[in-house]
C-alpha cells in the first residue's frame, strides 16, 4: 500500500515537472516570436474543442502554433499525432468564431519546437486543417 502511494506521488510530481516545462518552453517561444515580429493574439486558449498553445498573427496571416519541449527535437517532432492536429483545428475554428475580425485573414497551423538550451525552432505551416 505504501508502495503504490509512493508510485502515484512520483507520477504526481513527475506531471507537475513536465507541465512546468511545458509553461515555460511556451513562454520562451512567445518571446522569440514577438522578437520575430509576431504579435501575440492569445495564449493557452481553451474550448469545449480542444486547447491552442499560441496564436499569433504578422501581417495578414495568423498562426495557430504547437510548442512541443523535449530534449530532443526529433521526438519533439514526432509527439504531434494526427488526433491532435485535429483537435487544434477543431479549436483554431472555434477561436475564428470569436474573432470574425481574423476570417479573412491566412490561417497556418505551426509547430516550435523548444528544447533545453537552444533556440526554439520554428516550423512554419507544419500542417493543414485538411490533412
Amino acid at each position: 500500500m505504501r508502495a503504490a502511494r509512493a508510485d502515484a506521488a512520483s507520477r504526481i510530481a513527475a506531471r507537475r515537472a513536465a507541465e512546468r516545462r511545458g509553461r515555460a518552453a511556451e513562454r520562451w517561444c512567445r518571446w522569440h516570436l514577438r522578437l520575430r515580429g509576431w504579435r501575440i493574439l492569445a495564449a493557452g486558449w481553451r474550448c469545449p474543442a480542444g486547447q491552442i498553445d499560441i496564436i499569433a498573427r504578422r501581417g495578414r496571416m495568423v498562426a495557430v502554433i504547437e510548442v512541443k519541449s523535449r530534449r530532443d527535437p526529433a521526438d519533439a517532432a514526432l509527439a504531434l499525432g494526427p488526433r491532435q492536429r485535429r483537435r487544434i483545428a477543431r479549436a483554431a475554428e472555434a477561436f475564428l468564431l470569436t474573432r470574425p475580425d481574423l476570417a479573412i485573414l491566412i490561417l497556418r497551423f505551426d509547430v516550435m519546437l523548444a528544447g533545453p538550451w537552444r533556440l526554439p525552432r520554428h516550423i512554419a505551416g507544419a500542417w493543414r486543417s485538411d490533412d
